[in-house]
């Protein structure tokens, strides 16, 4: 005899599978962060750099998701909330080192920067494959998609660039992808904050 009623039991258990996804990408994230930074700082990439924060954001990102999983919609909607400005924070973060190389420029490693975008894909695209399942269960595991999908985009973006910098021997193709990163991560982050904010709009306190 069950000791929970089926909905209750079928919930319990999509919790726990959120949760265990959760983990895992958690793990992949702050692995792929402490790697990806140090080379980015190493190979003096704009480009790279982005994707590196964008592995701390993502693994912040998991964090907040594991503490909403399970708890109401008004928890889930402030959590994603907090994510898109997460997301907007880190965009913020490589605009400002964008300028800054514009001033002081630099010619960033492509090698350092196609072995290591390809590393991060690889990463990436495992979080996406067990992110998946869970991308339209509620706007807590819609907002984790979201972060990861851009992650794809972010490290072909960065491979590509490697190559720009190889053929044209300029850092102009690095800071040209991380400017298009910048825009697309606060692209990402107004989606996730209206999504966020249109489910606390239409949910009593």
């Amino acid at each position: 005899m069950s000791g929970c009623c089926d909905n209750g039991c079928s919930i319990e258990q999509l919790q726990q599978r959120q949760r265990g996804t959760l983990r895992a990408v958690l793990l992949i994230n702050v692995l792929m962060f402490f790697i990806i930074v140090i080379a980015a700082l190493y190979g003096k990439s704009s480009a790279l750099l982005s994707d590196s924060l964008d592995n701390l954001g993502d693994a912040l990102t998991y964090i907040l998701s594991l503490y909403a999983v399970g708890r109401g919609t008004i928890i889930k909607a402030r959590v994603a909330l907090f994510k898109g400005v997460l997301i907007f924070l880190g965009a913020s973060i490589v605009a400002a080192q964008i300028i800054y190389k514009l001033f002081v420029p630099s010619m960033p490693l492509f090698e350092v920067m196609g072995i290591f975008s390809v590393i991060a894909l690889l990463g990436n695209s495992l979080c996406l494959y067990l992110l998946w399942r869970h991308r339209h269960e509620d706007v807590n595991m819609s907002s984790v998609w979201e972060c990861s999908r851009n992650d794809i985009a972010t490290n072909i973006s960065v491979f590509i660039a490697a190559g720009a910098v190889w053929l044209t021997s300029s850092g102009w193709p690095d800071i040209l992808v991380a400017s298009c990163l910048v825009i697309l991560l606060m692209r990402s982050a107004m989606r996730v904050i209206s999504a966020a904010k249109a489910e606390l709009r239409k949910t009593p306190a």
